[in-house]
C-alpha cells in the first residue's frame, strides 16, 4: 500500500481548482434554471465572472462541464491502494464506496443533480458510453497495477460490471428524487453481483 503523503497543492493549483469549480457550479445552477439547451457557454462565464475563452481553457466542451470530475482518478488510486488479499470486485466495491463517501457527503445535493442533468439530456447521455468506456480501461489499469499478470480481459469485465453497479444505484438514486441513501443503492448493486459477498 502506498502510505506516501499527498503533496500539498500551491497557491495557484488551489486558485485553479476555486475557478473550476465556481465555472461548474453556476453552470450548474443555470442548466437547472434555464435548462441545458437554453444555456450559452457565454452565460456560464458572465455568471462565473470568466471570460469564455477562460472557460474553454477549464472545460473543452459544454457537455464536459457537467461531466468532468476528480472521481476517477481518486478512485484509481484507492484501487491500487486495497490490500492484496481483496479479489479484484472487492477492491473496487470498496474503493468506490470510500471515494463516493468523500464526494457524498462534500456535495452531495450537486451530485444528484449533475447526475439527474446527465440522465434527462439526451445530449448528454449520449456520451455516457464514451465517458465509461474510459473509466472501465482507468479502473481494469489500476488493477493491473496492483496485482499484475491476470488477463486483461477478466480485468474489464470486472470493471464494467462494478460501473454498470455503481450506474444503476445512480439512477435508482435520481429515481427517488435523493430519498434513499446513495452508499445503501451502491451496496445493494454490489449484492446482487456478488449475493455472498465471499470476494475476499
Amino acid at each position: 500500500m502506498n502510505t506516501s503523503p499527498t503533496p500539498v497543492p500551491g497557491l495557484r493549483e488551489r486558485k485553479k481548482a476555486q475557478t473550476r469549480r465556481r465555472i461548474q457550479e453556476h453552470a450548474l445552477r443555470l442548466f437547472l434554471a434555464r435548462g441545458y439547451q437554453n444555456t450559452t457557454v457565454e452565460e456560464i462565464a458572465a455568471a462565473a465572472g470568466v471570460s469564455h475563452m477562460t472557460f474553454f481553457r477549464y472545460f473543452p466542451t459544454k457537455e464536459s462541464v457537467v461531466e468532468s470530475d476528480d472521481y476517477d482518478p481518486l478512485i484509481a488510486r484507492l484501487i491500487q491502494e486495497r490490500p492484496p488479499h481483496e479479489s479484484d470486485l472487492t477492491a473496487l466495491r470498496e474503493a468506490l464506496l470510500q471515494g463516493l463517501e468523500e464526494v457524498y457527503e462534500a456535495g452531495r445535493e450537486a451530485l444528484l443533480a449533475r447526475t439527474r442533468l446527465i440522465l434527462e439530456t439526451p445530449a448528454l447521455r449520449a456520451r455516457t458510453w464514451d465517458n465509461q468506456y474510459a473509466t472501465q480501461r482507468l479502473f481494469a489499469q489500476a488493477l493491473e497495477a496492483r496485482e499484475p499478470g491476470r488477463s486483461e480481459l477478466s480485468r474489464r469485465v470486472i470493471a464494467a460490471a462494478a460501473l454498470a453497479a455503481v450506474t444503476t444505484a445512480l439512477a435508482t438514486w435520481v429515481d427517488s428524487d435523493g430519498a434513499r441513501d446513495l452508499p445503501d443503492l451502491v451496496e445493494e448493486a454490489f449484492g446482487a453481483l456478488c449475493p455472498s459477498r465471499a470476494q475476499t
